[in-house]
C-alpha cells in the first residue's frame, strides 16, 4: 500500500515524499537523496522518517 511519508534530511528540512517513488527524491535544501526507489518493494529511506501520512 502506497503512502505519503513526512522525512527529515540530515541538514534539518522536511518534506513530503511518496513511499514508492519511480525516481529518486532529492532534499530541496541541500539536494541529498531523500528516497530511493527499490522497484516496488518498499522504500529506501536516507532520512529520518517522522509521520506516515
Amino acid at each position: 500500500m502506497s503512502k505519503f511519508l513526512r522525512v527529515k534530511c540530515a541538514c534539518g528540512n522536511e518534506q513530503v515524499v511518496f513511499s514508492k517513488p519511480a525516481s529518486n527524491v532529492k532534499c530541496l535544501v541541500c539536494s541529498e537523496t531523500l528516497v530511493s526507489p527499490t522497484g516496488g518493494h518498499g522504500i529506501s529511506a536516507k532520512g529520518k522518517i517522522l509521520e506516515v501520512l
